[in-house]
This record gives C-alpha cells, structure tokens and sequence, in this order.
C-alpha cells in the first residue's frame, strides 16, 4: 500500500542547512503527527534529535491539523550528509482510533448524528488519505510504524529525559481510547502499567470547563488556568459530588450525563449548565467573579488528581524520578503542585512539546529505539536531550536582509561587535521599549525560549498593558512571564524547580511584592481589573501574576550565549536579572518562524524595535507611512 508516488522536497522553500556528524551504522526516522491538532514533524537518527516543528509555523494557521507537508520538508532538509531515510513512525495507530470512533458511534445510536459527517471525514482520512501521504515519502510499506499516541507521548517524556530510570505520567483528551497511562521507563524501553480508557478523560474535564468559561476547546486552556488564581475555588465540592469521582490512586471516572463530547459538537451538556446555575460565558462578555471561582474550582481538582496519579506512578515504579507528557502536563500550575507534594519525588522534567506535536518526537525516538537496537546509545544528557527545544529552522543574513528589502525597511548592522549589537539592544530594553527578537533555531513547542520572542523590561506599571493591548491585540488580565539569570532565580522567587521550558510557576519572594487585599479585589471583580492593573503587584509587575505567581524560564549561557550576554548586560545596569519573554506573534497567530513573519508582525503592532539576526529595525527611524498597517489586521479566537 505504501509504494513511493513522489519524493518529498522543499518546494521553493529555503532552509539553512545544518551539516551533522553522523555514526553510519545508525538509522534516521522521521516522525509525523496529525489529523488531530498540533501537526508536526521531527527527525531523529540514534538517540540524536536532529529537528522537529510544528506545521503551523509554515502554514501560519494556529495549531495546524492538516498533515504537516511543510514541518516534513524541513525536518528532511535538515537530514545529516550520507544519510538516508530509514523508516517514517506514526504518533497513533489509526486502526485502534478507527476502532474507538465505530464503538462509541455504534454505543450512542442514535444519538450523536451530529457528529457523524465530522466522523465519516476522521475515517476517509485515516483510512484513504494517510496512507497516501506516507507513501509520498517512503515506498516500503514495512518502514512504515504506527506507534500507539500514548507510547508516543510516554516516549518523548522518557528518551530526552535526563534519567535512566523514571516513572512516567501521560495524560491528555484522548488517544486512540487511552486518556491517562502510567508507564516505567527504563534504560532504552518505557512499559505500560495502567491506563484510564475513553470516556473518562481528565483532558476533556479541563476542556468542557475552559468552554464553559467562554475559551476556545484546545487552545483556550491555558486562560482557564491563568484565570484561575483571580478566583477561589468555591465548587470544588459540587465537582467532586456530581462531575467527577476519584479514587484513592487517582483513577477516576466522569459522570457522563453531564457532557456532550460522545454525542454532540459541544464538550458539556445542558445539566452542566444547570449545575452551575449560569449559562456559558460567550466569548466577547465580561469575565465575571463566578467563571474565576469556576476555573479556580477545576484547577484545584486537577492538582488533586493529578498529584495523587504521580503518586501511584511513583509507587507503582518504585522510583523517585518522574516525567511528563501529554496535552495536560503543559499546565504548568499543576506541575508545580506534583513537583511539590507528590510523594518520593525528587526530580521532575516534563517534556517542553507535551501536546500532540510532541507525539511525532516520541513515535521517531521510539522507533529509533526499536531499530537501533542498542541501548549504550541513549544518552542521559544534562538538562535534557532537547538543545533547549531550539529545533526549528535558522535563517542566514542573506535570507533575512531579503525579507527586509522587500518591506522597504531601514536598518542597522555595522556594529563593531557582538558586544556593541548587545549593549544597543539593553539600552533600549532600558529605555522601555518593547523589542521583537529573532535569533537562532526556532523553538519546538507552544512556548517562546528566547529565539522567537517579544522582550521587555519587567518593571513599568503600564508595561503589562502595553505589551497586552498595543503588541499582542488579547485580554489585558492574561500574565505574561519572565526569562531569568539561571544564577539569580533563588534570589528573587520561591523556586521548586528551576525550568528552562516555562512548564513550572515559581513565587515572587516576600522582599519584592506590594500588598493588596486579594479578597477585595475578587469581590469587585474584573470589571475593577484595569484599575488593578495599573497598580503595581511587585517591584515586576508585569511578570508577576495577581498571586504572585511567574512562569519563569531560567536562562544559562549554555542554553543560549547571546540573549544570556544581553540579560547579563541589563542585569549589570538595573539591578534587575528578568525580563518579560512572551512570544513573538499576535493574538490568534503562531510564533513567528521566517524572516518575513517576523517583519509582518512587526509592521502590524507596536513593537518599537525588531532585532533579527545582525540587523536592528528601529521603528523611529523608518517612513511614517509604515504605521498604517498597525492593528489592521483581523486578529482569530484563540
């Protein structure tokens, strides 16, 4: 069935290529995921991560699902010289996905005919259009691996792990019917100990609650549980009894009635309405006290749950060491909480791309595993295995001073050094402004690290709004995090685990932080958040959440030289190691990947300098005509 049709290229796309060191005896596997959300590519050859990417940076269609042709062509181009394709892994196995979505359709008939037109096109494309695609890459139907999506998941938490040895926690929506599995990794095999089955999902659980509360079902997670601290969580007893039941272990079970997922095109029911005793919050309306305790509710709940299954994973393993994957370990609030009262814990790493992008990572590592054969290849490198998750493709100045004629832009780059190049762009962080940076391997992953990032200096009262309103285009209330000297994160914030991928939130010390009466400030509501806003929380405010709270990424000079010379620099001025790092696109967007991207994001907001490579785009220096373009643009949901 898998015969070659065409050989995949780059189809007039241009990457720089990245020429590798290669052991010939090892083989090369490309791993896919798609047909879901977060389509994306990696390649991997041993225990080596060559590349990977998500196909929405290409297509520039936020948490692309299509088969990610462009993700693909890059991964390819980045292939080590002598080297060939050996087999191509899938990050699911259609046939169980295939299996679950006839079972449920023939359980609920006949109800759910609403979904059906949504299903018949989830088979057409597992059955017809998947297998054509891989066979434009490989021809032999025998290279060909269909890894089941939570071995995928559990592998790519496992293999660029820093341990020999761990537990391993995967939970998400669903895969193919698995929800939640616990896993042993061990050397170069991860094992299966147990698993929640479909419909029982704690990823659907956080999903029917961020739609409830008016976000976007796989997108608008992240809100529900940066809404969450403005709340309290009030309905916790009321989930426990109706919603949910828990066992000691963490195993659980949803009462169904209260959801429409199996049936329907909505995630909850109209009994979940009632419970709650308001409606669901429509997208544009005023976020109101009662959805803050609401997400404060189920954000609490899933701490629960989640802590007591890495408890039982800990046990069950026999093991101190434990890793994460899985759409829900990106809720980096959660992965404080087991990092702080899961029990025998010692060291935690989750892995940067958790969600269904990652799976493509850890189908390829898996069946690299299996082919290779030979476990004295896995390096259990420190921090990780990732290169600090900078996978993406990099543009050289050619490519990048292209991008810049076309707009007509005017720029700098005859510094004298390096060292000059850094001292300009601190000043200006100095000064207050607010700086696009593009530099390097664009990062794999929903989080910018520095490579594709929007800087500023933390401190202004009115940097928050600023960076909100005028840069992203989205709710003035969302938290934005900060980028620290590694060295200087325990000075300044109560630290469990020092993170170099924002997956953990670390506390603002006492020393740094302005009282407010946080019961005052819930009962007024959002409707007095703008004031609130414009009254400094800590001597950070912009980084620093209304309960003190920062997704902080600890920088080294390893993990990258040059942004650690310019915070370094900045440090030395100010007194002040941090600065807020979100990433560098606008609401609705994927971060930037290409030259062009980041020019047009640029040209449609506010941002006063773009930093790209060796050159600097000063905005004050450009026509004035380049402002029209500024919040012309229609900006998605996201």
């Amino acid at each position: 069935m898998f015969r070659r049709e065409a050989s995949a290229n780059n189809q007039g796309k241009v990457f720089t290529i990245s020429v590798k060191m290669i052991n010939p005896a090892e083989k090369t596997i490309l791993g896919i995921s798609s047909y879901f959300h977060d389509s994306a590519a990696a390649l991997v050859r041993g225990s080596n991560i060559i590349a990977a990417a998500q196909e929405e940076r290409f297509t520039r269609k936020k948490a692309d699902w299509r088969f990610p042709k462009n993700a693909i062509d890059y991964c390819l181009s980045e292939m080590p010289a002598g080297s060939q394709l050996d087999a191509i892994a899938f990050y699911e196995d259609p046939s169980q996905k295939i299996d679950r979505i006839l079972r449920n359709a023939v359980v609920n008939s006949p109800r759910g005919t609403a979904i059906w037109p949504r299903t018949l096109k989830t088979l057409r494309t597992l059955n017809t259009i998947l297998p054509r695609e891989l066979k434009r890459i490989l021809p032999d139907p025998d290279k060909i691996y269909f890894v089941p999506h939570h071995r995928s998941h559990a592998a790519s938490a496992f293999y660029p792990s820093p341990f020999d040895e761990a537990a391993v926690l995967v939970v998400d929506g669903v895969g193919e019917w698995a929800t939640s599995s616990l896993w042993h990794g061990r050397g170069c095999e991860v094992t299966p100990i147990r698993e929640t089955r479909f419909p029982h999902s704690l990823g659907l659980l956080y999903s029917a609650f961020t739609q409830y509360c008016g976000f976007k079902v796989n997108s608008g997670e992240y809100k529900l549980m940066g809404l969450a601290p403005f709340g309290e969580p009030l309905f916790k007893d009321l989930i426990y009894k109706n919603i949910v039941e828990v066992d000691f272990d963490g195993d659980f079970r949803l009462n169904l009635d209260y959801f429409d997922f199996e049936t329907g095109l909505s995630t909850i029911s109209p009994l979940f309405h009632s419970l709650f005793r308001f409606p669901p919050r429509k997208p544009d309306e005023m976020v109101t006290l009662h959805y803050m305790n609401v997400a404060a509710s189920i954000q609490s709940v899933l701490n629960d749950i989640m802590i007591s299954q890495a408890n039982t994973a800990l046990r069950l393993t026999n093991n101190e060491n434990l890793c994460m994957a899985g759409g829900v370990a990106l809720n980096c609030v959660t992965n404080t909480k087991i990092s702080r009262h899961a029990k025998g814990l010692k060291k935690i790493w989750v892995q940067p791309a958790a969600g269904d992008a990652g799976g493509a990572l850890g189908a390829a590592l898996d069946i690299s595993y299996k082919l290779n054969g030979d476990c004295k290849n896995r390096k259990c490198e420190t921090p990780d295995s990732m290169s600090n998750a900078y996978l993406g493709p990099t543009y050289n100045p050619k490519q990048i001073e292209k991008a810049l004629r076309k707009h007509g832009l005017i720029w700098e780059s005859d510094f004298e050094d390096e060292t000059a190049l850094i001292e300009m762009i601190s000043q200006a962080l100095q000064s207050g402004q607010i700086i696009g940076y593009f530099d390097g391997r664009m990062e794999f992953g929903p989080r910018s690290l520095g490579n594709r990032s929007i800087l500023a200096d933390p401190r202004p009262g009115d940097m928050l709004q600023r960076a909100n309103n005028k840069i992203k285009f989205r709710e003035a209330w969302r938290p934005l995090a900060p980028i620290i000297l590694a060295d200087q994160e325990q000075t300044f914030f109560e630290t469990q685990v020092s993170d170099p991928y924002m997956l953990f939130v670390s506390e603002l010390k006492e020393a740094y932080r302005t009282k407010h009466d946080l019961k005052t400030l819930r009962a007024r509501g959002l409707s007095e958040l703008p004031q609130y806003l414009r009254r400094a929380t800590s001597q950070y405010p912009t980084v620093t959440h209304y309960d003190y709270s920062a997704r902080t990424q600890a920088l080294t000079r390893q993990a990258n030289p040059r942004l650690h010379a310019i915070l370094t620099h900045f440090f030395k001025k100010t007194g002040c190691p941090m600065l807020l790092n979100t990433s560098f696109n606008v609401r609705g967007e994927p971060i930037v990947c290409s030259p062009e991207d980041a020019v047009n994001t640029f040209l449609n907001t506010h941002l006063d300098l773009l930093v790209i490579g060796p050159f600097v785009i000063k905005r004050t220096k450009q026509d004035n005509s380049i402002n029209k373009h500024i919040g012309k643009r229609r900006f998605r949901a996201d």
